[in-house]
């Protein structure tokens, strides 16, 4: 990410921030460069196991030029999908959580090498793209139906 591309996204991030210049002190000051964001203001974030998540993660890259912010935890067995605010609540997925207003997001500092815990798999553009939840949605379920030995698209050969 390059360095204005990176200054982008902190202030889209940080926008959401109750306190933006204590949000940015964390992330210089944290040994593990995160800070807490809360979501439900411009995002949610759809919390997927990551083997259900990275499959959908691949899938969804193929379907769009870019997806929204991504989040992986440790040994990427959770990814964080950012979707648009309001989507947890009316989310009814299976084994997926959803962080949205009330909750509080551990964020990695964009553009810099993460120290341990949360990284970014795509990081935020500073423009405010957000994954479609309709189109994450139709990549679980293609991630879930090639885990499970379906066919392709419910369709022969």
């Amino acid at each position: 990410m390059a360095g204005s591309e990176a200054k982008t996204a902190v202030e889209w991030l940080v926008s959401v921030a109750p306190d933006p210049d204590a949000c940015r002190w964390e992330w210089e000051r944290n040994p593990l460069g995160v800070a807490l964001l809360p979501a439900g203001r411009r995002w949610d974030v759809l919390i997927l196991p990551g083997a259900l998540g990275s499959p959908a993660l691949d899938i969804l890259s193929r379907l769009v030029d870019r997806p929204g912010p991504v989040l992986a935890d440790l040994g990427d067995s959770r990814l964080g999908f950012f979707v648009p605010a309001g989507t947890a609540a009316r989310w009814l997925g299976t084994g997926v959580r959803g962080a949205g207003h009330g909750t509080w997001i551990v964020v990695p500092y964009p553009g810099r090498a993460p120290a341990g815990g949360v990284r970014w798999l795509v990081a935020p553009d500073g423009h405010g793209t957000l994954t479609d939840p309709a189109l994450l949605e139709l990549a679980m379920h293609e991630a879930a139906s090639r885990a499970g030995g379906g066919r392709r698209n419910g369709l022969d050969g």
